[in-house]
């Protein structure tokens, strides 16, 4: 079950609730019972299993923010 991270705009607490993606929209009360919260930006990271460094892309290819492509 997803967890989302909210902030109490009266009291600054910052919290998280597990609930269905379908329940995402939903308003939180923060843990002391104020209802003025907003649901803040998420990131995520996934990691792999793998152990060794990243292959390098076939071609050569080089460093930049697109792989070399672009020569930028």
């Amino acid at each position: 079950m997803p967890r989302y991270e909210y902030r109490c705009r009266a009291c600054g607490a910052t919290f998280e609730v597990s609930r269905p993606m379908r329940e995402a929209a939903a308003p939180a009360a923060c843990p002391q019972g104020h209802d003025d919260t907003v649901k803040l930006l998420s990131t995520v990271a996934v990691t792999g299993r793998g152990g060794g460094a990243p292959s390098a892309p076939a071609g050569g290819g080089g460093g930049g923010c697109c792989g070399g492509a672009c020569g930028c």
